[in-house]
């Protein structure tokens, strides 16, 4: 049986002005209630665009082609009007830096209960009373809801903006790598509580990173994404443990370790594709060790890998690195 998908993204295709190919090339990717998934890949893979399809947050002059449907309505198709009641209720986000996303000039407490207000889901003594409760989930003290951003540190000031995602009470959340601007210690704590809420509210979360042991840690299942395509879907475990695309194979082993050998640490050679140049074939060709004559010649589908329950891969050659580096 099928699970109830509170994102449900089927061949979605992107092109932006001036681009010679799409920015995101038939992506399909699905988080259930109550989930988490990972999207991992290099800066610039598509990652964040991805994600922010799910609240029509398209850049100027984006053609979408495709599906993003979220709690079973497409977002693509919505008026305007219908996408203010998405982003009200259904779906919210946690961006990268809480000191970009909240204004400085207004009061936390605003912030966090001026769309409930404004859009009269609440009142304003249900909305502080709902604000205060999950500042106290989140570890923090009713009392900022009187202090300003510049007040807090950096660390409780992302604990604010998870809080305010959840006022909404959303079916899905996105979290745009919500920790690369935290230090260690507080990255971790922050981790921890986002599986914690995730649990206790049953929230679908779609979590967007580069960092490989987070998604691993974190995740139920991972989505690697390469210059616009999924390149290899599974299950955490499996696709950390046996992966079958090159690709995802060679950001594990240029992932830092501490009981990793001396010497330099391994490094995918050359860069992604150029956005204002056509490709023909596979776009990882050029910096894949497995790569051949068809590589250069044909896209590869995404097929499901042989013996590894729910993992696909896109590639000709993902026999051969079953057989050798991840087997090893």
């Amino acid at each position: 049986m099928t699970p109830p998908y509170v994102l449900d993204i089927q061949g979605l295709r992107i092109t932006l002005p001036g681009t010679a190919r799409r920015v995101l090339d038939g992506v399909d990717l699905t988080v259930a209630a109550g989930e988490t998934v990972a999207l991992v890949g290099e800066s610039g893979s598509g990652k964040t665009l991805t994600s922010r399809s799910a609240l029509s947050l398209l850049p100027p002059g984006a053609l979408a082609e495709g599906t993003v449907a979220v709690a079973g309505d497409d977002v693509l198709t919505m008026s305007a009007e219908q996408v203010r009641a998405l982003r009200t209720g259904t779906v919210a986000m946690i961006f990268q830096d809480p000191r970009a996303a909240i204004n400085p000039l207004r009061r936390i407490g605003d912030f966090l209960t001026e769309g409930s207000v404004l859009t009269r889901t609440m009142s304003r003594t249900a909305a502080t009373a709902r604000a205060t409760e999950l500042l106290k989930a989140v570890g923090v003290d009713a009392s900022v809801l009187g202090w300003y951003p510049g007040q807090v540190s950096g660390g409780m000031l992302q604990r604010v903006m998870i809080a305010a995602s959840l006022m909404g009470d959303p079916a899905l959340l996105l979290a745009d790598e919500p920790t690369t601007a935290l230090d260690v210690t507080t990255q971790a704590e922050a981790v921890a509580l986002l599986g914690r809420l995730q649990q206790r509210f049953g929230t679908g979360l779609l979590f967007v990173t580069h960092d490989l042991d987070l998604a691993a840690a974190l995740s139920d299942r991972v989505y690697v994404m390469y210059a616009g395509r999924i390149v290899e879907s599974g299950p955490a475990h499996t696709l950390f443990t046996r992966p079958r695309h090159p690709y995802t194979a060679a950001l594990l082993a240029s992932t830092p370790r501490l009981d990793a050998p001396s010497g330099r640490l391994p490094a995918i050679d050359g860069q992604p594709p150029d956005l204002r140049t056509e490709v023909t074939g596979c776009l990882f060709a050029p910096r894949c060790p497995l790569a051949t004559e068809v590589c250069d010649q044909r896209e590869p589908d995404s097929r499901p890998v042989p013996g590894q329950t729910g993992q696909q891969a896109a590639c000709h050659h993902s026999d051969r690195l079953g057989r050798s580096t991840a087997d090893a």
